[in-house]
This record gives structure tokens, C-alpha cells and sequence, in this order.
């Protein structure tokens, strides 16, 4: 895993811009602390740091080859785990490699078929390849986009990077983040392509960018399809498990220490009892996520009916892992040098909170101890796991379901926020716009009657827009300490298969998630296996709360500040004047936001045009 930026600049001489790419190339650290490289062309420059996964002597980047025609270069980041069938399939066409590393692989690959490489690619990947025999650049992303990349057009070509922040550090890029940019990290219907700063756009999931002097194309080599499923329910059930366990299989390929995270939930349990089956007598490592006193004080609530920590150690004790829990302290959680941190892995001015300090906590000790990890990510956006997707009332509203649902770390009223802001948002006009757009991409199965049609549209919905959200933020926190987080719930093939199975195959037990729990029950724990639903936790300490208001109150105390643009004063003067015990779930949420959006100003110094 790593980082990757670059600039193509037509009209001038990039050999003259080093330092400049340096920068760049520097904001990558974090995503690639084992060792950096440039190169450096007339109208191209890249950037590259490396987080040494596999072929560790072998894998060094920026990577060429030379042509009759000109050289091929290219910066790449993730993981290919088909590589080795493809490199077999490359040697046997003439190519001949000097590393055993999938990032040679990829180039080689280039050079055989072009930019239809990524049609072939198994994995998680985010890659750029100057190709100066016709002077153009190529930009490729995954499938699923579970690795982010960015451009940023200019005058004369592009800047490109793993993070906005790798962009930004140009001097050609602005810090402008204007009405829509703040609509965009409001609304949480995350609009495909789009980034919060002006100017700025993501490679779409599934997307070959081509950028040269004609200008900028995209083609979309992937999408989410409709097809006909032929097969029984016994059949799909075996089926998911042959995927998993293959997928699972070549996850675990790494020259580096791998762990799982645990929740003690049906998706983690799942992958961590396969992987503990695929490595045999090597011993599993496991780690969770708890907080101090939770476990003995845990309330249920809205969102949580039970702790995970009891459902972990049935996991533990059913595979044999060896399992470190890591505890955090309230303190530690409610240190705005944690909170400064999280907003500079994630480049925008909103988190989820708690949520997110406790992520980056976690893959911060895990990190002491392993450099891969394997995670359940996009298992509930695939089986149909949220509850919300189980609600007749949200299955019926003409919205996007996270949003009507209205439960969890998404405040889709906008508390705490200034009132003409607001107001010129028009949020629900917006979030209104972007799900009839997103619906329209949904194509109706030939025998699927109403229900089947609405239960499609749910779980397309939650993965190219919902699972998109969800990905940047684990890649973002967790490559912000140099943790390379796979996911294998995310396998193309997984996901092509599983959406297109009935929905009564999904449900067929009357449970959420029928199908996943169908394949792997056998491998788990039946307190496991049958456990409900359980969001990621969040601390229930008032001593956390009672620091967000201090917080807040220092921010009161700066009244020039531009957070004031965005915040209501008078509302953040109430909320800090409170007695902690009394600041419920979504009046904590616009605090904390409050808060985000102060430390992202003084982080980022952005220009916000909001008229």
C-alpha cells in the first residue's frame, strides 16, 4: 500500500519543478513510510511512497521500462492478488520480469493491453502511468473504489493524488471550498466523482481517467449490473462460501505480520474463522476496539443492544486467535491533537465524531504490531445487515436510506449549523435531486415484481453511494498511520454475485443477512453467528462529553473566527452552558461537528465562498 501524485503539465518543463513535486510526493508519507521516489520527464513528474507489503527488496517506485518508443512509468497503490496467475499469463505471452512484486505485474500488464489491464485486475488499486510514447497519462481505479485518487485540472494538464492533500500542496491548486463543497459534506449522499474542495474530482470506482493535450476522458470499465440469477438457494448459499474462502485465501498473501479486526459481529467472526482455517498452524492475530468501563456500564441505546466485548471472546476462544483487545481512556479520546489528526487524514471538514477518533486510536496500536489487516467492511451494504434496510417505512420513502432512517452518526438536520447557511444549502432539494439520479441507474430484473425492485434499489444504493463513504474513511484513518486495511467482502466477483441473488434469498430466514450467515455459520460460534446487528461503538462517557463543551467554549472565545460562518454562536453557547448528562445523541453529533469544522479551518486555511 501506498501514496502516489504527479503533475502532467504540457507547456512547461516539469525537470525544472522539483521541489514542488517533493512537497507533493511528501504529503504522502504517512501512506508510504518505508521509502519514497520521483521521476521526473519534460511534461511529467511523479511521485511515489511506499508502504512494503510484498516483494519488499523488489517493489521499488517509481517504476519504468523502456520502449523503442519512449518510457512507460508507472505509481501504484494497493494490491493486485490475482498477480501471480497474471504474471504466469504475461510470462507465457514473451514478457520477462526482474522483481516478483505485483506493481511490476501491473506495468507489465500495461504494456500487453493497454488500459484494459484493469478489466483483469483482481483487488484494491488506485494507479497512474505516464505513458510518453503518446504522451499521456492514465489514471485507474478500482471497482469498488476502496483506494481513492484525485485530479485536479489545470491550465495546461493535471495534478493527481492519493489525497487531496497531495494536490493541494501545488501552488496551482486553490484552497476554495465553496457552497457546493459544503452542501457535499452535508447532505451525506455522496455524490459520485465529487470532492469537497473547487476544482477538484475523484476518479469514479470502476474508471479509467486518460488525460493528454486534447484534454480529459473518462470510461467507465465496471458498474453495478443486473442479471438474471439461474441458481437454487442451496446452490447461491455454497457459492457465497467458495467466494469467500477463495477470496479470503489470497488476502491473506502478504511478507508482512497480518491481523483481523474484530468486532465479535457475524462479518469480522467470519473472516477471522476462514482466515484462521486457511493459515492452518500459523495462529491468527485478532484485535478490537473497547472503551474504559463500557463493558461493565454498557447501556443500550437506539442503535446498540448489546456490547461487543462478550461476542469477541466467544470468537477468541472458538478459533484460537491471539487477541488483543485495545482499551482507550476518554482522555485520550477527547485530545484535539487526536481530533486535529483525524481531520488531516480526511481532508474534509466533517467526521463521525467519536467514530472516527477511536478508528484512528485503534489502527494506531495495531500498527505497532501489524501492517496488514483484514476487515468486514461492505458486508451490511451487501447482505442487507443494517436495520434500516428491514424498516417497511424506509424500504417505501422516496430517500436515500440512511438519510430516512435518520439513526446513527449522520445528523441529516444540520443542528448546530448557521441558519442562513442552511438555508442556502436547500439540502433536501439537493439530497431529493441525487437520489432520483441515483435510482435511475438501478435496471429492473425481467421476473422482479415491486418489492424485489424496491429491495434492489436499497441495496444499490448503499453500494455506489453508502459503501463509497465508508471505504474513504477506513483507507483515510488507516493509511494516516501506515495500515494497509484489505477488504474482502469487496471482491467484484463476491459482489456481483450477491447483488443480483433474490432478495428472499438474502432474508430467507427471516434474519438480516440470511445468506452470509447461510454460508459461514458452520466456521462460528452460534452466539455469533445469530447475534443482531451492532454498529461500530461509540463512547457512552459523559467525562468525553463534558470535554467537547470545554472545547467548544475555546472556540467561543476566538469570535473572529470563520468557524462562525458555518456555526451558530448562540447555539454552541447553549450546548457548552449544558450539564453534560443532558447533551443527547444528535446534540453531541453538531457539537462535535462544530468542533471539526474549527480545527479543519485552522488546519486547511481554506477560502470558503459561500454566496
Amino acid at each position: 500500500m501506498c501514496g502516489i501524485t504527479g503533475w502532467v503539465s504540457y507547456d512547461r518543463d516539469l525537470t525544472r519543478e522539483r521541489e514542488v513535486l517533493d512537497a507533493m510526493t511528501g504529503t504522502m508519507a504517512c501512506r508510504g513510510p518505508d521509502a519514497s521516489g520521483t521521476w521526473f520527464g519534460r511534461h511529467a513528474a511523479l511521485g511515489h511512497r511506499r508502504l512494503a507489503v510484498i516483494d519488499l527488496p523488489g517493489g521499488a517506485q517509481p517504476m519504468s521500462v523502456r520502449t523503442p518508443n519512449g518510457e512507460v512509468t508507472l505509481v501504484y497503490s494497493g494490491e493486485a492478488y490475482n498477480y501471480v496467475e497474471l504474471r504466469d499469463e504475461l510470462i507465457a505471452a514473451g514478457e520477462r520480469f526482474s522483481t516478483s512484486s505485483d506493481t511490476e505485474v501491473v506495468l507489465r500488464g500495461y504494456l500487453r493491453w493497454g488500459p484494459a489491464l484493469a478489466e483483469r485486475l483482481n483487488g484494491m488499486y488506485a494507479f497512474a502511468i505516464w505513458d510518453e510514447r503518446d504522451r499521456r497519462l492514465v489514471l485507474v481505479r478500482d471497482r469498488l473504489g476502496i483506494k481513492p485518487l484525485y485530479y485536479y485540472r489545470t491550465g495546461d494538464g493535471v495534478l493527481f493524488g492519493s489525497e487531496p492533500k497531495a494536490i493541494l500542496a501545488n501552488p496551482l491548486a486553490e484552497r476554495v471550498v465553496d457552497l457546493d463543497g459544503v452542501r457535499e459534506s452535508l447532505a451525506f449522499s455522496f455524490t459520485p466523482g465529487h470532492a469537497i474542495w473547487a476544482g477538484m474530482r475523484q476518479v469514479e470506482p470502476g474508471t479509467v481517467v486518460t488525460v493528454d493535450r486534447d484534454g480529459v476522458r473518462e470510461r467507465t470499465y465496471w458498474r453495478l449490473e443486473t442479471r438474471e440469477h439461474q441458481d437454487d438457494l442451496e446452490t447461491t448459499v455454497g457459492r457465497v462460501r467458495e467466494l469467500l474462502d477463495d477470496t479470503v485465501r489470497r488476502q491473506l498473501v502478504a511478507d508482512v505480520p497480518r491481523c483481523l479486526l474484530l468486532s465479535g459481529g457475524l462479518d469480522s467472526g467470519a473472516l477471522t474463522a476462514l482466515s484462521a482455517r486457511h493459515l492452518g498452524e500459523e495462529r491468527v492475530r485478532t484485535f478490537a476496539v473497547d472503551f474504559m468501563g463500557q463493558a461493565e456500564n454498557f447501556r443500550p441505546d437506539d442503535l446498540r443492544d448489546t456490547p461487543d466485548t462478550p461476542f469477541v471472546r466467544d470468537v477468541v476462544e472458538h478459533v484460537g486467535s491471539e487477541h488483543a483487545d485495545i482499551v482507550l481512556d476518554p482522555k485520550t479520546l477527547a485530545d484535539p491533537e487526536v481530533r486535529r489528526a483525524v481531520l488531516t487524514a480526511r481532508d474534509v471538514p466533517t467526521t463521525l465524531g467519536d467514530m472516527d477518533l477511536s478508528l484512528y486510536l485503534l489502527f494506531k496500536e495495531i500498527r505497532k504490531r501489524s501492517t496488514v489487516a483484514l476487515s468486514g467492511e461492505s458486508a451490511d451494504e451487501l447482505f442487507g445487515g443494517y436495520r434500516h434496510i428491514h424498516t417497511p417505512e424506509v424500504q417505501q420513502a422516496r430517500a436515500f436510506p440512511w438519510i430516512a432512517f435518520n439513526v446513527g452518526p449522520l445528523d441529516k438536520d444540520g443542528h448546530g449549523l448557521d441558519r442562513s447557511l442552511l438555508a442556502g444549502l436547500e439540502l433536501e432539494e439537493f439530497r431529493r435531486d441525487q437520489y432520483e439520479a441515483a435510482v435511475a441507474d438501478v435496471k429492473r430484473g425481467d421476473t422482479e415484481d415491486d418489492h424485489e425492485y424496491r429491495m434492489r434499489i436499497m441495496i444499490h444504493l448503499h453500494l455506489t453511494r453508502f459503501l463509497r463513504f465508508l471505504l474513504d474513511r477506513k483507507d483515510r484513518l488507516s493509511m494516516a498511520v501506515g495500515l494497509e486495511v484489505r477488504v474482502p467482502f469487496c471482491d467484484h466477483r463476491l459482489v456481483e454475485y450477491v447483488y443480483n441473488a433474490p432478495w428472499s434469498f438474502k432474508h430467507y430466514d427471516g434474519r438480516e443477512k440470511s445468506l452470509l450467515r447461510g454460508a459461514v455459520k458452520d466456521v462460528l460460534p452460534e452466539s455469533v453467528a445469530w447475534r443482531v446487528k451492532s454498529p461500530y461503538p461509540s463512547t457512552q462517557d459523559p467525562y468525553y462529553v463534558r470535554q467537547l463543551q470545554l472545547q467548544g467554549k475555546e472556540v467561543l472565545a476566538r469570535p473572529d473566527h470563520e468557524v462562525f460562518a458555518l456555526v451558530d454562536r448562540d447555539w454552541l453557547r447553549r450546548v457548552t452552558d449544558q450539564e453534560p448528562a443532558s447533551v443527547d445523541r444528535v446534540t453531541r453529533l453538531g457539537l462535535e461537528r462544530a468542533l471539526d469544522f474549527g480545527a479543519w479551518i485552522d488546519l486547511y486555511r481554506p477560502r470558503l465562498v459561500l454566496s
